[in-house]
């Protein structure tokens, strides 16, 4: 596409310099309420990428819709270069629910490339898919843990690509996690389209966290920065500078009993091989069983219930691997703390 040429969405037409709102139709329900998916459009007068955010594909992930509703109301978005595609809610029907799946019980992230013809969840992958994304250069989709589980801010993506490590280094999340290409999700389906797409994790389902969304306002405008499409400053916090936590793998440590948890251990915690992270108790107050970290490595994610069942997952570690840089942080850092107060707004909406 020419970067004159208006950009079709839909019925819409959108000429450079413009910013318009869009409802995507997908569906009806047997109710005859349409199921359409919100669409924020804005495109500067100058040149430049492409670019979509998308939020709560899975309808109890929120912290991403707060991160795209600040992010579209930045002061920042009037000098912008090229166009953004914001999408707040993919999984309107989710959010609607406060369920992390469609009517047909499906996995949204499982459901693509979709089909014109199939399941609410097959119509909606198709026409996300194929009316944004495939429209795009690069992209950020938005997540959080699942119920009764948090995660660290993090970044998953293709590591191995180069431009795709660049995009995520600009970001800034604590840790960087390579992450294999999943049949039916979006980054893989994205990647078939040649789209650099990164995976921001953060939070809990059903909950807002500040901290998770303040790192990805300030990670989603840093790409930007990164890709020319907003002006860098001097005077804005630079993430690209901070220290990184970069894992090639990771796995989750299991409950070793069923009964009460007692956890030693936090989300962001460095461990090493055979540390105990948790005490698992029944009733009575008896120890019946320890959580033991398999590997050495950083928790990114955890379960926050006080309540086990024999081989449910609890803990979700990167592992250390043997990069003198992981090493030499884990040396420096011991644990990463995460404070609102450590994640100021003020560069957001600065003038530059």
């Amino acid at each position: 596409m020419d970067d004159k040429d208006p950009l079709e969405i839909g019925t819409h037409q959108v000429a450079p310099g413009e910013t318009i709102r869009i409802n995507l139709p997908v569906s009806s329900l047997y109710t005859g309420s349409t199921v359409a998916v919100p669409v924020y459009v804005k495109r500067g007068k100058k040149p430049g990428p492409i670019f979509f955010v998308s939020a709560a594909i899975h309808g109890d992930e929120l912290n991403g819709i707060e991160i795209v509703s600040r992010l579209i109301n930045s002061k920042l978005l009037d000098r912008m270069s090229g166009t953004l595609i914001a999408v707040p809610m993919v999984n309107v029907y989710g959010v609607l629910h406060q369920t992390r799946y469609l009517p047909d019980r499906r996995d949204l992230n499982r459901s693509f490339p979709g089909s014109p013809s199939g399941s609410i969840a097959a119509r909606l992958a198709h026409v996300f898919l194929n009316q944004i994304v495939a429209k795009c250069d690069y992209g950020i989709d938005l997540h959080t843990g699942a119920i009764h589980r948090s995660n660290l801010p993090q970044i998953r993506a293709d590591l191995n690509d180069p431009e795709t490590l660049a995009l995520s280094k600009a970001f800034g999340a604590p840790v960087l996690l390579q992450a294999d290409l999943r049949d039916g999700s979006l980054r893989q389906n994205a990647s078939e389209l040649g789209v650099k797409t990164l995976l921001y994790e953060a939070g809990e389902a059903l909950r807002f966290d500040e901290v998770s969304i303040r790192i990805g306002v300030r990670g989603v405008i840093s790409v930007m920065r990164h890709l020319g499409m907003l002006k860098e400053t001097k005077r804005a916090a630079n993430p690209k500078d901070k220290p990184l936590y970069i894992a090639q793998q990771s796995g989750w440590v299991r409950a070793s009993a069923s009964g009460f948890v007692n956890h030693k251990k936090q989300l962001g915690h460095f461990v090493e091989k055979d540390e105990v992270l948790a005490i698992i108790s029944d009733p009575y107050g008896k120890v019946v069983g320890q959580v033991k970290s398999q590997v050495d490595g950083i928790i990114i994610g955890k379960q926050n219930i006080p309540l086990a069942q024999e081989g449910e997952a609890m803990y979700h570690i990167a592992y250390l691997g043997h990069s003198p840089r992981n090493k030499a942080l884990k040396s420096e850092v011991q644990h990463i703390q995460l404070k609102t107060e450590d994640v100021t707004e003020e560069w957001v909406d600065e003038d530059q």
